[in-house]
């Protein structure tokens, strides 16, 4: 039987727009789409977004949540905060984007497909349960984790973030839940601020949470070691039902937005160590939601190289990688604070 994989596109989510000039503007969604294109297959199946339900956007965030980004929405344009803007109909692109995430991660829980990648905006992982920043306004991820806990009956999930800055939303919304495992790779020191090392979860959460704070400058090389030496370890402990990863592109080396070097190669590798664990671990189950990215080479590059691994019948993870000075204290350091959570973290 073929492997199939969903993807999600609208032109209904370009017309969520800030002021000119604005970094997450409509036209990333022209990059991402001619990629798609470009691996055309009849394995490649594009299928329809739906606004997300009431019920699935409560789960994550309050009435009140929805209330004042609907607000905001009519007095457009209008501004939540020093980078996060509303178009007439950004709430109502906002629930296309939160309902296309949870559709997508619902078919692939069912086996309608093997995986599935969301090609949406606005973006999401910013979005803390009661504040919309970064971009963000529902968080997309966030809303399809709880979709497949309430109506698909997966009890452990790995949200896996390599978007370059990192997910304080997401971080916020899981870090007292021992059931939804947050691994994020980010820029560090970077927007928002958050990602530390030591911030680990709390209540029963704490050990479910996992940064990977990284300097500026780092490329494929060091993407691909820490998703090795400290991803598969930490999963291969933790053992999901099934893989989100929020995937944004920004740290790409074209990015405007970030300092990092990593090339639309890397992303294929990145995304080829997480194929492997969800093929290991998950029958292959493996959701990707846009999340950042902003340079249009670097978001048509890594998504070709993505929806590679995803598409590929027989995947191969990269070879391991070299020992890497740089990272020996980064890896070390998140040994320190994990090593009990996950047995096998080890230096590079």
């Amino acid at each position: 039987m073929p492997r199939r994989v969903a993807v999600i596109e609208d032109s209904r989510y370009r017309e969520h727009s800030g002021p000119a000039g604005h970094p997450e503007r409509p036209e990333r969604l022209s990059a991402v789409s001619e990629a798609i294109a470009s691996r055309a297959c009849a394995e490649l199946v594009h299928c329809s977004p739906r606004e997300a339900t009431s019920d699935e956007i409560l789960r994550v965030h309050p009435a009140e949540h929805g209330e004042l980004l609907r607000a905001a929405a009519r007095r457009a344009p209008s501004q939540l905060d020093a980078d996060t803007f509303m178009a007439p109909r950004s709430e109502e692109i906002a629930r296309l984007a939160a309902g296309a995430s949870a559709e997508l991660a619902l078919r692939v829980a069912a086996g309608d497909f093997a995986a599935g990648f969301a090609a949406v905006r606005p973006p999401g992982h910013h979005a803390e349960t009661r504040r919309a920043m970064g971009f963000c306004l529902y968080n997309n991820a966030a809303i399809a984790v709880r979709a497949l806990q309430a109506e698909a009956g997966v009890e452990r999930v790995l949200l896996f973030d390599w978007d370059v800055h990192h997910g304080n939303g997401s971080q916020q919304v899981f870090e007292a839940d021992p059931s939804v495992l947050y691994v994020s790779l980010h820029q560090w020191p970077h927007y928002p601020g958050s990602g530390d090392f030591g911030e680990r979860g709390r209540d029963a959460g704490t050990g479910a949470t996992l940064n990977v704070p990284l300097p500026a400058g780092c490329g494929d090389a060091e993407y691909l070691a820490v998703s090795q030496r400290l991803l598969v370890p930490a999963v291969e402990a933790f053992r999901p039902e099934i893989v989100i990863v929020s995937s944004g592109f920004d740290a790409h080396r074209d990015d405007p937005l970030a300092s990092m070097q990593v090339t639309g190669a890397g992303f294929g590798a990145m995304a080829r160590v997480v194929r492997a664990l969800a093929d290991v671990h998950c029958g292959g189950r493996l959701i990707v939601v846009l999340e950042g990215g902003y340079a249009l080479t670097g978001l048509r590059e890594s998504t070709a190289a993505l929806l590679d691994a995803l598409l590929s019948d027989h995947v191969r993870p990269p070879a391991d990688a070299r020992p890497h000075p740089l990272l020996d204290d980064i890896v070390d350091r998140v040994s320190a604070v994990h090593g009990r959570d996950f047995p096998g973290l080890a230096r590079l």
